[in-house]
């Protein structure tokens, strides 16, 4: 089997909107941030306060740095080959994150994207919103909204997938998000939706 090895270009991803995590493992990896998780996380939190002109106060730089670590510990575990992008309106807000992930196109397209976008998930509350997407740089493809309950909780997820199948690099690409919060998904969606048409391939 011949090596896959697009990767995905986060050129013209708006850094002031998400902050940023590279893979763990994969064709793009190493990435210096994961030689020390903690070190990368306070002196991003430390960029959020100042890019934001706020005053993080004696403590803000730890909770923010320690917040953003932990976050990518946690979508990001070792052996994972996803970018992982975290959204906030202000630098002590909850994150939420949005995973992206890349790999060899599977046949035939409209069952792939069907089932990457989970379109047809029984778990649903009820049936997915399913919509056609026609992304800047990735072309067109699918995008999900549904409601699925949880098991160690009463609150329902909010989860919007979007995925493409971009012939000329016979790549499947996925981006995913789930969260409680659903206030602030709909706030986000406007950002959500501009990170999918800033998402790109590179052959390198």
């Amino acid at each position: 089997m011949s090596e896959f090895w697009p990767i995905i270009d986060i050129e013209y991803v708006d850094e002031y909107d998400w902050v940023v995590v590279p893979p763990r493992a994969g064709p793009s990896a190493p990435f210096e941030e994961w030689d020390d998780i903690q070190a990368w996380g306070r002196d991003y939190a430390r960029d959020l306060w100042e890019d934001r002109g706020l005053d993080p106060g004696p403590n803000g730089v730890d909770f923010v740095g320690t917040t953003l670590t932990r976050c990518a510990e946690a979508f990001c575990p070792p052996g994972s080959q996803h970018w992982l992008f975290l959204h906030l309106d202000h630098p002590t807000d909850l994150p939420i994150p949005v995973c992206v992930a890349i790999g060899p196109a599977q046949r035939p397209r409209e069952e792939t994207l069907r089932a990457l976008t989970l379109a047809d998930d029984p778990e649903a509350v009820e049936p997915p919103v399913v919509k056609t997407f026609k992304a800047e740089r990735l072309g067109e493809g699918l995008t999900t909204f549904r409601y699925v309950p949880q098991d160690d909780s009463p609150h329902l997820l909010a989860c919007v997938r979007y995925a493409w199948q971009v012939e000329e690099h016979a790549a499947d690409v996925v981006m995913w998000t789930a969260t409680e919060d659903i206030s602030r998904l709909v706030s986000a969606s406007e950002d959500l939706e501009n990170l999918a048409h800033s998402l790109a391939i590179w052959i390198p």
